[in-house]
């Protein structure tokens, strides 16, 4: 198909001169002579479990299995593959596309497109780090219980003694819930009561900061030729975790009702807006868009690699990745659940009865027991701390403390936790990393220098999680750091591709590259179906935020969690953000429709969107 000019004055305007008639692969004649010095994969394998790494990580672990349990199961599972073969496949493989044929990170990309397209490359960056800020603060979570890990009993199977008031009694706060929550929130974190109370620094997660950051540090230090090396290990090992994992829970009693709880499809859900905005923003992260990781990783492929297959094979990986971490999470909770509830029973009745018979007698005499009486509802306790660090650090925990050999399977399981954290880290870095490193020569030169001034800023900055309130904020920026930038970078992205460059100039250069023309449903994917998606996204979280105020779940003195607003003072730190914000799309040229959004957003959503750098 012959290539659309872009040659009218107007567009040329735009554009900046002689970029209207750019193309994206090079050839042999018009090859960069800098193309030779480029760092390159040493293997195909080493590329795909870096690309593998990177979007496999900890959400898919703790979120998606959450999502799929809240949302309807089986038919949650097939809201999110439809989606993510009409939008995610399809934004994956342009990304790859643009950063294989270009061979630059994120800010040369769309350099390269035009020079006033720069400010997508650098928003990426900068939500890239914004993003390893907290998600290190995870990791040195894991390496925390990972060295709890080598200790038997495990240090979170029961309840302290209380040697302040000198009785053989326990914690009363840990009386008050139970051991491995206490753990969590009093030995781990030390939390404060709300986010008000900063509280001092914890001098332990301090510590295991400085070793998380250490670790991407020297992985890193050499680029990709060091960090490859890695990948075989940290990219294989979790697969091998959750596969031993999967094996013995469905060994043990209650796994077949978690995988049913799990499954058990409610189509009436197809027809929730929510679900489909939760599906859709699990797709997009799941993948990783909008980063420029993935760009960054593709830029260092051969020429004629074949992309399009790296595309279908990566995003199949993830999904069945996925899969596979929901089965594990449900068949342990399944037996966690089973096991409460069967212990809800023994408190009630001293008969030999089985659950099922126990929830009959209670649905029949219930009502006139009182309420000292509860009914012991498996699907109740399904429902509890499946999300998030809920998951790992204290559900899991729990059950892992009721396994034999119980120090064996924590370390195994944080030992998983830590490689994929690992993998999503050194894919994060690199988005920061490479482009920088490919537009400013100085910086490329002096690789050692950047890494590691970067993983200390990262560290320096990140002491605002190791306070006694960090959990909160780990809270804030997880749910509002990234999500609302990064889908206008996408949106941004998918207009000067379809848009500005051009759909079949596109495909026309993708052909040039692998010597064989995509099918043209691209063209349509990425024009409509991926924009308006994305468009709808964006509209979504935005009204979400309006009309749900956002709050955070807390842990009191009195070993209570609850739900409370985020602070007033945000609102402060929001108008501050304000005027950074505008000062830098003035520095960056990022055009109007970034600026409207946050001129337009009320006080109270950029009290809590305050860390989200667009």
């Amino acid at each position: 198909m012959e290539k659309p000019a872009l040659d009218s004055s107007e567009e040329r305007a735009w554009l900046g001169e002689g970029q209207s008639e750019v193309q994206l692969a090079a050839s042999p004649d018009t090859a960069d002579p800098d193309d030779a010095d480029r760092p390159a994969w040493d293997s195909k394998i080493q590329y795909v479990l870096a690309q593998v790494g990177f979007s496999v990580g900890l959400g898919n672990v703790w979120r998606f299995p959450y999502l799929c349990h809240q949302n309807g199961g089986g038919a949650f599972m097939l809201l999110y593959v439809f989606l993510l073969l009409i939008v995610g496949v399809p934004l994956f493989f342009m990304e790859l596309a643009a950063g294989q044929s270009i061979r630059q990170g994120s800010i040369g990309v769309w350099k390269h497109i035009s020079p006033k397209l720069v400010g997508i490359g650098y928003s990426s960056c900068v939500v890239c780090f914004y993003v390893a800020l907290y998600y290190n603060v995870i990791i040195a979570w894991s390496l925390f219980y990972l060295g709890n890990s080598f200790q038997y009993p495990l240090p979170w199977e029961h309840c302290p003694i209380d040697v302040a008031t000198n009785d053989t009694g326990t914690v009363k706060e840990c009386a008050s819930s139970s051991p491995t929550p206490y753990f969590w929130f009093r030995k781990a974190l030390n939390i404060t009561n709300s986010i008000e109370e900063s509280g001092e620094f914890n001098p332990i997660m301090t510590g295991c900061l400085l070793a998380a950051w250490a670790i991407v540090s020297l992985a890193m230090i050499k680029g990709i030729k060091s960090s490859a090396r890695v990948m075989y290990f940290s990219s294989v090992f979790p697969y091998v975790v959750l596969f031993i994992f999967l094996i013995r829970g469905m060994l043990l009693d209650g796994a077949i009702d978690g995988v049913t709880y799990m499954f058990y499809p409610k189509l009436e859900i197809w027809g929730n807006v929510q679900v489909w905005r939760q599906a859709a923003t699990q797709v997009f992260f799941a993948l990783g868009l909008g980063y420029g990781s993935v760009i960054a990783y593709s830029s260092y492929n051969p020429i004629h690699n074949n992309c399009h297959r790296d595309a279908l094979m990566v995003s199949c990986i993830n999904f069945m990745t996925s899969v596979l971490a929901s089965l594990v999470v449900f068949v342990v909770l399944g037996f966690r659940a089973k096991t409460i509830a069967l212990h809800c029973v023994a408190e009630y009745v001293s008969l030999s009865v089985t659950l099922p018979e126990y929830r009959q007698w209670y649905e029949e005499y219930g009502s006139k027991l009182g309420p000292q009486f509860t009914d012991c509802n498996l699907e109740e306790e399904m429902n509890k701390g499946v999300e998030g660090t809920g998951l790992a650090f204290i559900a899991f925990t729990e059950v892992m403390a009721l396994f034999p050999a119980s120090p064996f399977w924590s370390t195994l399981f944080f030992l998983m936790l830590l490689n994929l954290g690992m993998s999503t880290m050194f894919g994060t870095m690199q988005g920061i990393l490479t482009p920088l490193m490919d537009n400013f020569k100085l910086l490329g030169r002096h690789r050692t220098l950047l890494t590691v001034f970067s993983c200390v800023l990262g560290f320096i900055i990140g002491l605002l999680f190791t306070q006694r309130s960090g959990n909160y904020f780990v809270t804030m920026f997880d749910d509002y750091s990234a999500t609302l930038p990064l889908v206008i970078v996408v949106i941004f992205e998918t207009i000067s591709v379809s848009w500005v460059y051009g759909t079949d100039r596109f495909l026309d250069d993708i052909e040039l590259m692998l010597k064989w023309r995509p099918p043209v449903v691209y063209k349509y994917l990425w024009k409509y179906v991926c924009l308006l998606a994305m468009v709808g996204l964006l509209a979504a979280s935005f009204l979400r935020m309006v009309f749900k105020r956002p709050t955070y779940t807390a842990w009191n003195q009195t070993a209570v969690r609850f739900i409370t607003n985020f602070s007033p003072w945000a609102t402060a730190l929001g108008l501050m953000y304000n005027l950074i914000i505008k000062k830098t799309h003035a520095v960056l040229n990022f055009g109007t429709l970034l600026t409207f959004v946050i001129n337009t957003c009320p006080f109270e959503i950029n009290s809590i969107i305050l860390f989200i750098i667009m």
